[in-house]
């Protein structure tokens, strides 16, 4: 099976060019001096590991069961930390938006725009986003199908951008509970474009709060990762992270200790060889 996906550029950042590519950061801005001392360790470690690095974290997390809980700073303050982080630290920032009358005062920041996939086949949202030629990353809604993201793509294509990243992030499997179906990785490939594996977000424990230790199953996480990247299929991971994830505001139960990033990224980059390489090598076995 030949890989013959477009290549998606993010300033420095190339996808599907024989490299890992590293999206990830706090699950929401916490506050400014957390959110640059974390994006400056996570950029440490990537250019050790000659790994691509591109920052994400949530000016708002819109999505939250109860308005109680912390949502984020909102759109003008996250913005300006995020800029902040773009410009001393010379790496592309990644954030997502709710509607589209927030596209337009995103888009000078961003340097991808991300559908949530919450918010996957809201239509009015992914044409506003595609508009503004910015590479768009498609996070698959939970509910759907992997085949079913073809129906996104085209709205996005439509508007003549192709600037377009897929992500797996687990599908339900029942009420509460989330599944990685391995499947799904060789049906999304079929749309030729890059194919990001969220891994934190695929082991989350819905209806129980992302605070309770219950609300997440950490300790799948590389293994789900090992098992993603050896497909061959996927071209980058998304992992939130966080210096004390049992303090985080949002996520706490399926974000990353910052501690030992390190090590799962050495882990994922010898996993996306390895999957590289037996892709190229078997990919073309046919039953």
């Amino acid at each position: 099976m030949r890989e013959d996906k477009k290549k998606v550029k993010v300033k420095n950042v190339v996808f599907c060019d024989n490299k890992l590519v590293f999206i990830g950061g706090p699950c929401v801005i916490e506050d400014e001096e957390s959110t640059l001392k974390t994006a400056e360790k996570i950029k440490e470690i990537t250019e050790r590991l000659k790994i691509p690095f591109i920052f994400k974290s949530s000016y708002l997390k819109d999505n939250r069961s109860s308005e109680l809980t912390y949502q984020g700073p909102g759109i003008d303050e996250g913005l300006r930390i995020l800029e902040r982080v773009k410009k001393e630290l010379d790496v592309p920032v990644l954030s997502d938006v709710h509607t589209p009358n927030e596209v337009n005062h995103v888009k000078d920041v961003l340097d991808v725009i991300q559908l949530p996939a919450f918010l996957s086949m809201q239509t009015s949202l992914a044409i506003a986003i595609a508009k503004t030629g910015k590479p768009v990353n498609v996070k698959k809604g939970q509910f759907l199908a992997p085949s079913d993201i073809r129906k996104v793509v085209g709205k996005i294509e439509r508007q003549g951008n192709e600037n377009i990243l897929i992500t797996e992030r687990g599908t339900f499997f029942g009420y509460h509970n989330l599944i990685v179906d391995m499947r799904s990785f060789q049906i999304l490939n079929e749309n030729k474009y890059p194919i990001i594996f969220d891994a934190g977000h695929s082991v989350r424990n819905y209806g129980i709060p992302s605070s309770d230790p219950k609300g997440g199953d950490r300790q799948f996480i590389p293994l789900l990762i090992r098992a993603a990247l050896s497909t061959g299929f996927v071209d980058a991971l998304f992992l939130e992270v966080h210096e004390e994830p049992s303090c985080a505001k949002c996520d706490a139960s399926t974000q990353w200790p910052l501690n030992k990033l390190e090590e799962v990224l050495s882990m994922a980059k010898e996993s996306f060889e390895k999957g590289k390489e037996l892709l190229h090598k078997y990919g073309n076995l046919v039953i």
